[in-house]
């Protein structure tokens, strides 16, 4: 039988992806310029919550990816120096296969007696290099590092959820969760999948809108330009 690789995701491997290209954060930025500056009405008008949540979902959406940046680099030099927890097993009827788990390695040589053997020393063998992994991970910092950004990654979840029920009560507000929910569901920049073409052009929408109401506000950076392409000309100013 030739050679196979029975393996699993490693436990370690890191849960959450940092997207790549640039932020569309000044968008919420400008229209919450323009609210405020539209407003001839009431002075100092009444905070908007969706707004306040959006502040903070921010700083812990660009923690949450700063620490994952930098568990990362500890988890590739982890991996460089030790490999993930693992052990290679060489069957009776020939050939081995790598396992990541010891669940892997129960679902690979079952619990008869017949395997009994081979089972405990494959045991033996994981159990050594998964404490080999552990007592670098925390001599490098990879265990601390992974640890905070779990919990920034948490943190910035949970206030994600929170917008589904926090209302908007100004343009800036629901600027606030189209660019929460782009920037945290989006699998790339521009995906053309549904609904993202759609959100980015209600996103679109409000910031040609922030545009009309407020014409000496002007996007200078080609990223926030392209937010305004082919809206009823409102970037024929620009």
């Amino acid at each position: 039988m030739a050679d196979s690789d029975n393996s699993m995701t490693p436990p370690f491997v890191t849960r959450r992806r940092v997207l790549a290209g640039g932020m569309i954060t000044s968008t919420t930025l400008l229209l919450e310029k323009s609210a405020l500056a539209g407003n001839t009405v009431v002075t100092s008008p009444p905070p908007d919550p969706a707004l306040a949540l959006w502040r903070e979902w921010e700083t812990a959406h660009k923690l949450s990816e700063r620490l994952c940046r930098s568990q990362q680099r500890l988890e590739t030099r982890l991996v460089e120096s030790v490999g993930f927890p693992c052990v290679t097993v060489r069957l009776p009827e020939g050939g081995n296969v790598t396992v990541h788990s010891i669940a892997a390695l129960y679902e690979l040589l079952g619990k008869g007696p017949d395997m009994v053997a081979l089972r405990e020393k494959a045991e033996f063998d994981f159990a050594a290099h998964q404490s080999r992994w552990d007592a670098t991970a925390e001599e490098t910092g990879y265990t601390a590092a992974l640890r905070a950004e779990r919990e920034a990654g948490d943190r910035a979840e949970d206030l994600l959820e929170a917008f589904s029920t926090t209302p908007a009560t100004t343009l800036a507000g629901v600027a606030g969760k189209l660019d929460a929910v782009l920037r945290e569901g989006e699998a790339w920049q521009e995906c053309s999948e549904f609904p993202w073409p759609q959100i980015r052009s209600a996103l679109s929408d409000l910031v040609c809108i922030a545009r009309q109401t407020m014409p000496e506000q002007f996007f200078h950076s080609e990223r926030r330009r392209k937010l305004c392409t082919r809206r009823a000309g409102c970037c024929s100013r620009a």
